[in-house]
């Protein structure tokens, strides 16, 4: 059976236990370090922007995170960048990777209809019987 085509925002009960751990977690912390507070809360937005909101792709979810590692990493261990730096450079990469999924044929977050409006057509040429698509376009 193909995927069934539910396009658009997308929020489960896991989504919810999730942004109530990480509100919990971000604001419990603030006092206690800021700087975890903050790491905490940007990548609680981030998960919700990219799997609820846009609905990115893995790959680029993935290169996100590696990049955000990275730069908390090189803040903590070396204090370079700064946190200001770290912030400035993921936003950077956040609004390149929510830009290159935009662009996408397979686009399906929100604002598809406006966006995407072949989606359907997408969808219907990329879905396999047994319910995988070729993963080219994700």
């Amino acid at each position: 059976m193909p995927p069934a085509f539910h396009p658009g925002w997308r929020f489960s009960a896991l989504d919810g236990v999730v942004l109530v751990v990480g509100i919990v977690a971000t604001v419990g912390l603030i006092w206690y370090d800021g700087g975890i507070a903050f790491v905490i809360g940007f990548t609680l937005i981030h998960f919700f922007l990219f799997c609820n909101v846009v609905r990115m792709a893995r790959p680029l979810e993935l290169l996100w995170a590696a990049g955000f590692v990275a730069l908390c990493v090189g803040t903590i261990a070396f204090d370079w960048p700064s946190w200001l730096g770290t912030t400035v450079i993921a936003l950077g990469l956040t609004l390149v990777f929510v830009g290159i999924e935009l662009r996408k044929p397979s686009y399906h977050g929100v604002g598809w209809r406006l966006l995407n409006p072949n989606l359907p057509n997408w969808w219907e040429a990329h879905c396999r019987p047994n319910g995988a698509s070729d993963g080219s376009q994700r």
